[in-house]
C-alpha cells in the first residue's frame, strides 16, 4: 500500500462523507447555489469532515509515538492510562471551571492526561518482566484504576450522564464553531514528525540513546506532551475513539517495517481513512439513523486486534 494510494482513497471517501446524510444534498445543489445546501455543507459537514480527518490521524499517531517509546505494538493512549486520565481532568474541570473556556478545561484535561501517561511510564520502568501482552495489561490495570476514580467522583456530584455523554465518541455533534480545538493536533503531528528520528533513539533505551548524545528524559517527555495534548483536544471535542492508536500503526508496520520517519504519513492518512469509512458506514448502516463511530470503530478495531494477537502467536510459534 503506497502512500498515493492511501491519498486517494481519502479524497474518495472525503467526498462521499460530504454528501452522506439525513438532509440530502449533492454536487447538484452546490452548483445550483441552493442557500439551504450551502448552510448544511459550511456548518455541519465540512466541520464534519475535517474533526474526522484530523482525529483519525492524530490518535493513530499518538498510538505510533507510544509503541515507539515503550518498545510495545500493544501500546496506545487507550491501553496506556492516556484517555482514562483525560477524562478525570475533564470531570475536574467541569466540577471547577464550569463557565471557562474550552481551551481551559483542555488545559486541565492535558495535565490530567500527561501526568497519568508520566505514571504509566513510572510503572514500567520498575517492571522487569516487559512481556509484549503483559505490559498493555499494566496500562489497562492502571486507566480502569484511573477511571474508577472518575466514576466516583461523578456519582457523587450526580454526573454520570454528563460524563457519558460527553465521553461517547460520535462525531454527529460537530459543527461550525464546536470543533476548532482540534487544530491544535495538526501542530503536533508536525512536531512528531519533526522528531521522529529522536523518538527512535529514545525507543531503544536510555542508555544506549544517552550515549549517542540524546537528551533522554526530554524526548520522552515531548512525546508523551504530543499524546496527551492531542488526546485531550480530541477526547474533549469529539470523545474517545477505541483502538485506533492500537491498531492503525501495527497494520502499517506490517508492510512497512518500524522505520518511524517513513511511517509516520501512512499511519496518519491509513488512520484518517479508516475513521471516515467507519463514521460512513455507521451514516448508511441504518439510514437515517446513525451508529456513533466509536461503536462501528470498536467492533472492526477488536476484529483487527484479535487477528494481531493470533498473528504473533503464530508467528512466536
Amino acid at each position: 500500500m503506497r502512500r498515493w494510494h492511501l491519498t486517494a482513497a481519502l479524497l474518495a471517501l472525503s467526498l462521499i462523507s460530504l454528501f452522506v446524510g439525513v438532509q440530502r444534498i449533492s454536487p447538484a445543489d452546490l452548483f445550483r447555489l441552493d442557500s439551504e445546501a450551502w448552510q448544511t455543507f459550511w456548518i455541519s459537514r465540512l466541520p464534519r469532515l475535517i474533526s474526522i480527518v484530523i482525529a483519525g490521524a492524530s490518535m493513530s499517531v499518538c498510538g505510533l509515538i507510544m509503541q515507539q517509546l515503550t518498545r510495545n505494538k500493544f501500546v496506545s493512549p487507550t491501553t496506556a492510562g492516556t484517555m482514562d486520565s483525560a477524562k478525570v481532568g475533564i470531570l475536574v474541570a467541569m466540577l471547577l471551571f464550569t463557565t471557562s473556556a474550552p481551551l481551559v478545561k483542555m488545559a486541565v484535561a492535558f495535565v490530567f492526561a500527561f501526568a497519568g501517561t508520566l505514571l504509566f511510564m513510572q510503572i514500567l520502568n520498575r517492571i522487569r518482566f516487559k512481556d509484549a501482552i503483559f505490559v498493555p495489561l499494566v496500562g489497562i490495570m492502571v486507566g480502569n484504576v484511573i477511571s474508577s476514580i472518575a466514576t466516583f467522583i461523578a456519582y457523587k456530584y450526580d454526573l454520570v450522564q454528563n460524563i457519558s455523554s460527553w465521553l461517547q465518541g460520535d462525531f454527529s455533534g460537530v459543527l461550525m464553531g464546536r470543533y476548532e480545538l482540534m487544530y491544535i493536533s495538526v501542530p503536533m503531528m508536525a512536531a512528531a514528525y519533526l522528531y521522529a528520528n529522536k523518538f527512535t533513539l529514545a525507543g531503544m533505551g536510555e542508555e544506549f540513546s544517552v550515549n549517542l548524545g540524546l537528551s533522554y528524559k526530554r524526548v520522552v517527555y515531548l512525546g508523551l506532551a504530543i499524546v496527551a495534548l492531542s488526546s485531550s483536544a480530541i477526547i474533549l471535542t469529539v470523545g474517545t475513539i477505541p483502538f485506533l492508536g492500537l491498531i492503525i500503526p501495527n497494520i502499517v508496520s506490517l508492510y512497512l517495517g518500524d522505520h518511524l520517519k517513513r511511517t509516520l504519513p501512512h499511519t496518519a492518512l491509513l488512520g484518517a481513512v479508516f475513521v471516515l469509512a467507519c463514521d460512513i458506514l455507521g451514516r448508511i448502516v441504518i439510514y437515517p439513523y446513525e451508529i456513533p463511530v466509536n461503536l462501528t470503530v470498536g467492533v472492526i478495531g477488536s476484529v483487527v486486534f484479535l487477528y494481531l494477537l493470533m498473528r504473533r502467536r503464530a508467528y512466536g510459534e
